[in-house]
């Protein structure tokens, strides 16, 4: 485990996320999942909320290169979470869990189920709702189709506060984690940044060109976060 900016951070691999992803999915319990970036600590830095929200998550990977830089190089790996998404649907599919997704613009939850369901093709998807705000949900849809695996897309902050607040009226989900902007991704709506400018920690200058609107994100994650990160550092 490590801290950054006071927000816990696991220390592991994808491979040993997925096997504890697959013991949460095997107990009686529900458990919820974060994906914190440079964007998730500097919102967290103000909002005392959000931070408790994170903190109290039963996993918590880092999706975001800034974070390795942060660390010091301890953190083992990055964990995207577009790439956590096809690995917990592979997982789903052998195992024959179900998985629902929630969120995005318009159409774009179930397209992305459809890309997911030509990835694999027994995968059992039990349903999708998209909305970009957490007041729009129907949770006895939701209920309804009593999914094992929940992802939710309402942006970061929203997303993980609402699987806090709505998690114990879902009883059928055993896993649920907010994945921001990854439906644009998994449904081709969006193109993901070369695997070089990947590897580099340059991804953000890729999305920047792409999707101006995204440079306020783009500047807490590029810019504010290092500051912070020092700062934090120089107190310590």
């Amino acid at each position: 485990m490590i801290k950054i900016l006071g927000v816990k951070i696991d220390n592991t691999t994808k491979y040993q996320a997925m096997q504890k992803i697959a013991s949460f999915l095997k107990s009686e319990k529900q458990h919820y999942i974060v994906t914190p970036n440079p964007e998730f600590l500097v919102a967290a830095n103000k909002d005392k909320e959000f931070k408790k929200v994170l903190n109290k998550a039963d996993l918590s990977l880092p999706d975001g290169v800034g974070l390795v830089f942060a660390s010091l190089f301890k953190i083992k790996e990055r964990i995207t979470g577009t790439d956590l998404i096809e690995d917990i649907c592979k997982h789903a599919e052998k195992h024959c869990y179900t998985i629902y997704l929630l969120g995005g613009e318009k159409d774009i939850a179930h397209l992305s189920s459809c890309k997911l369901q030509k990835k694999c093709k027994r995968l059992k998807i039990a349903g999708y709702q998209d909305g970009m705000t957490s007041e729009s949900t129907n949770l006895d849809h939701i209920n309804v189709a009593q999914p094992d695996i929940l992802f939710v897309a309402f942006g970061h902050i929203k997303q993980e506060k609402w699987i806090k607040e709505n998690l114990h009226s879902l009883p059928s989900v055993k896993i649920a984690i907010g994945i921001g902007g990854a439906f644009d991704y998994i449904s081709g709506r969006v193109n993901r940044a070369p695997v070089i400018m990947r590897g580099l920690g340059l991804e953000w200058m890729y999305r920047l060109a792409k999707q101006p609107k995204r440079a306020k994100r783009i500047y807490d994650a590029v810019i504010k976060f290092p500051i912070l990160v020092i700062i934090d550092k120089i107190k310590q």
